[in-house]
Formats: structure tokens, C-alpha cells, sequence
């Protein structure tokens, strides 16, 4: 049964990912630290089953022609080094302090999903040099919150009216190489991720069914109404935990 529920969670996580583009890892996260997993497993469990969900997302998003070679190239060369640093700061240092850290960060990502569902634009420009820093950022708060590649890095490229269809199809192929540069970096340090086998294994399962669906149904599904759910459900969430950790209630 336990294995059941995280292939339902990994199903539905990459629905909305592959056709959203973003919020795999801020849906998943927001889950499982819930459920009480600490931050750092959670986070390693999420990417370690990304590896493989991202993968075939990716190979979807390639063969439909949903992405960009020079954004890509952009994207992975900064989007490494970001991921492996992030992996590298939380496994190191992850105390109760840091766990509200992440409580406020996801919280805000959640606003960030919000608020692109409700200003949505459909219109195309070339991508500039600021896709550099953008990647490594998105890396970056990737690793440290357990998810935010999409939110920070696709909801950026949307918000700077690029068409949504190569953006979310570029985003998530970039993704598979940053999360393999983040799980490794989370199995070199953390010792007892191993036990947490049932999540990686669900979500993995149940990402890799949704993964060539999700990307086929980039172009039909109403992608605003999936963003709006989406953000209210991580701000709920995130909310609950982070008044939860100030020993509020």
C-alpha cells in the first residue's frame, strides 16, 4: 500500500511537471517533509526518482520538437555546478533552522506558480545571456527545497513571454543532467538514504507511466488552471509545516 501511494505521487507529480513545466520537486517535497521524511532524504528521494522521470520526460520533449538546443546548452552548463552546490550546502548543514528556510522558500514558490497562472502570456522572444545565471539559481534552490528547477527557471522563461511549448520541453530536458549532478552529490553524502528505497522506487514507477503522456498533453491541457492548483496546494501545505516547526501549533 505504501508503495501504491508514492506511485499515485509520482504519477500525478509528473503530470503536472510535464505539462506545466515546473513543480515535480516543490509537489513531491512538500509531501513527503510533510509525512515527516527530513529534508535532506526527502530532497535526495525526489531526484533520485527524477533521474529517471526527467529522462523520459525529456526523450518525449525531444521527439515532439518542444525544445531549444542553444537554451539547453545554456541551461545545463550553469544549472550543474548550481545543483551540485545546493545538494552539497543542505546534506551539510540541515537543522531546524534550515528547515524553515525551506518551509518559507516553497512557500514562495508556491506564489511564483500562482501568480504565473493568473498572468500567463502566449507571445515569443529570442533567449538572452541571462539564461546562465538563471539555470545555476534554478539548480541551486533545485537541490536546497527539494524542487524548483520548474518554478524558478520555466516560470522565469514564461514570465519573459516565451512560448510556453519549447520552454517547458527545454526545461524539463536540461533537468535529467542537473538531477543526476544533485543525486550524486546527495549518495556521496548522506549515509542513511538508502533506507528510503519504497519512496525512490513509487516515484519512479509512477513518474516514468506519466512522463510520455504529460508530454503529449503539453498542447490541450489548460495549463493555468493546473498552475493555480498547484501553487494554493504547495502554500497550503508549506504553511501548515512551517506554523508547524515555530511550535505554533
Amino acid at each position: 500500500m505504501e508503495l501504491f501511494i508514492f506511485i499515485i505521487l509520482g504519477f500525478l507529480a509528473e503530470m503536472i511537471d510535464g505539462t506545466a513545466g515546473m513543480a515535480y520537486g516543490v509537489s513531491s517535497n512538500t509531501f513527503l517533509r510533510t509525512a515527516g521524511v527530513p529534508s535532506a532524504v526527502s530532497s535526495a528521494c525526489v531526484h533520485a526518482a527524477e533521474m529517471f522521470t526527467t529522462l523520459a520526460s525529456g526523450i518525449a520533449h525531444w521527439r515532439m520538437g518542444n525544445v531549444d538546443k542553444r537554451l539547453f546548452k545554456m541551461l545545463l552548463i550553469a544549472g550543474i555546478p548550481g545543483g551540485i552546490l545546493g545538494a552539497w550546502l543542505l546534506a551539510s548543514f540541515e537543522s531546524l533552522v534550515l528547515d524553515i528556510i525551506i518551509d518559507v522558500y516553497l512557500i514562495v514558490m508556491g506564489l511564483v506558480i500562482l501568480v504565473k497562472g493568473i498572468r500567463m502570456k502566449r507571445t515569443q522572444r529570442d533567449f538572452g545571456p541571462y539564461a546562465y545565471p538563471l539555470g545555476f539559481v534554478g539548480g541551486f534552490t533545485d537541490a536546497l527545497g527539494g524542487g524548483g528547477w520548474g518554478p524558478v527557471v520555466t516560470s522565469t522563461l514564461l514570465a519573459s513571454d516565451h512560448e510556453p511549448r519549447v520552454s517547458i520541453g527545454t526545461v524539463n530536458t536540461a533537468e535529467f543532467f542537473v538531477t543526476v549532478a544533485e543525486t550524486t552529490t546527495f549518495l556521496i553524502m548522506l549515509n542513511s538514504f538508502m533506507q528510503y528505497w519504497t519512496i525512490v522506487i513509487g516515484l519512479i514507477i509512477g513518474g516514468v507511466i506519466a512522463a510520455p503522456l504529460a508530454a503529449r498533453l503539453t498542447k490541450v491541457l489548460p495549463i493555468r488552471g493546473i498552475l493555480l492548483f498547484v501553487g494554493i496546494l504547495v502554500i497550503v501545505l508549506n504553511t501548515y509545516k512551517l506554523i508547524g516547526a515555530l511550535g505554533v501549533i
